[in-house]
């Protein structure tokens, strides 16, 4: 959800190159009537508490196992962190294994773990080809490989699969029944659904990942961050017990966080670098702030770079290659919206949503993902850097401009259960 939205003639080209999809012309019109009824409001609580059900599947099946108390397990932060993340947020979409079929809710729920697995190794080989793709540059061995996972996904996702599955959210059952009471073929319609998988899931594990890696070089970042989810968890009257019931964290509760919101926020400014794509519809005349001028002709495209132009400026945000948690809070507690450049308040001071009517509509459920997730890892386990000296990764440049960046390599961690 971290991509922005572009003008239908520049993004049906990438979209058919990407995903084998070919849209039709109200396409936005039911992409935003759909995102108003599922993506705010009883829609997105809906869909919160359903990410949070499979999220617990993931991370919490074996907790209480002696076996597992007192073990460490050692992964790639990156592989651990997009990995659970876009598992849980596909069931939480996508649906999930009924018991009906497989005897009892366990082994149901064991089938979902096994089966988001493999599906989360393809869409690897996918997501690590997608930027070659999208810039039409990939060799025949890898345009081959990328046309055989397409295929693999327009199966896996089509609807034929998906009727034998519980709980499909609303959102992805309404964009499948308006095609096809539109006369879309169904095929396209399972290449659409390929299309919101990688719009919805691909860049929220990503982001995940930075955070928690920013988190581990930054003790009072993490004391801070483990103090606000300890005092809403006590708030709610839960807690966290090897016997017990798996902690329920509620929409309302994601709603009591500043903490973590600003630290998501500080977070997403810093990797989070979509391009903003534009069509021209009529000649123009662009005026800059420094007072220059640029005629723009009907016809052009044009593109904003927020990362550059906003979020690593240090008139807007000093020292801005440092994470700072509390960066998006006032003195006081409370959000920070006041930032400014040259004097003059800035309207947008982050945008790795977009701007405008073309703001990403999923970044509610997106940001809600993301919280869950680390207000989970930070409930439950204790984690840390292999090597406590390890460096921040750089970004990986060749996803300029596809949402979240991607560490140039991977970073070893270990984690375990805190109680």
């Amino acid at each position: 959800f971290l991509i922005s939205h572009v003008k239908m003639s520049f993004s049906e080209q990438l979209v058919t190159r990407v995903f084998g999809y070919k849209s039709n012309n109200n396409e936005r019109i039911i992409n935003d009537a759909l995102s108003q009824k599922h993506l705010k409001g009883h829609g997105l609580q809906i869909m919160t508490e359903a990410m949070m059900g499979h999220l617990q599947n993931l991370m919490l099946h074996d907790f209480g196992s002696a076996a597992k108390q007192k073990t460490w397990t050692e992964d790639g932060l990156f592989n651990y962190c997009y990995n659970i993340v876009f598992r849980a947020g596909y069931l939480a979409l996508y649906g999930n294994t009924t018991s009906k079929t497989e005897g009892n809710e366990e082994k149901a729920k064991a089938k979902d773990r096994i089966e988001s697995e493999a599906l989360f190794h393809e869409f690897r080989k996918y997501d690590q080809l997608f930027p070659n793709l999208a810039y039409g540059v990939l060799p025949p061995g890898g345009r081959k490989e990328a046309f055989r996972l397409m295929r693999y996904f327009w199966d896996a996702l089509s609807i034929t699969k998906m009727r034998s599955k519980d709980n499909i959210s609303g959102w992805i059952w309404n964009m499948y029944n308006i095609r096809r009471e539109e006369g879309r073929p169904e095929s396209m319609i399972d290449r659409y659904m390929f299309v919101l998988l990688w719009a919805s899931q691909g860049n929220t594990g990503p982001s995940s990942f930075w955070l928690l890696l920013y988190l581990m070089k930054d003790p009072v970042a993490m004391e801070a961050l483990r103090k606000e989810v300890d005092m809403v968890l006590k708030g709610s009257g839960q807690e966290v017990c090897p016997d017990g019931p798996p902690v329920n964290l509620t929409y309302e509760m994601l709603m009591k966080t500043p903490v973590l919101d600003s630290a998501v926020e500080e977070t997403l400014r810093l990797v989070a670098a979509p391009i903003l794509t534009r069509s021209v519809l009529q000649d123009m005349t662009l005026k800059m702030a420094d007072g220059r001028e640029f005629f723009i002709r009907k016809g052009d495209r044009m593109s904003v770079f927020p990362y550059v132009a906003i979020h690593v400026d240090p008139e807007i945000h000093p020292d801005p290659y440092t994470f700072k948690y509390d960066r998006f809070l006032t003195p006081e507690g409370t959000k920070k919206t006041d930032f400014y450049k040259r004097g003059k308040r800035v309207k947008y001071y982050t945008m790795p949503w977009g701007s405008g009517v073309s703001m990403c509509p999923g970044r509610f459920f997106a940001t809600n993902e993301l919280k869950q997730f680390i207000f989970l890892m930070l409930v439950y386990f204790d984690f840390e850097l292999i090597n406590p000296d390890e460096k921040i990764p750089q970004i990986d440049y060749r996803r300029w401009g596809f949402g979240t960046m991607h560490p140039d390599r991977e970073v070893k961690f270990r984690y375990k259960f805190r109680y």
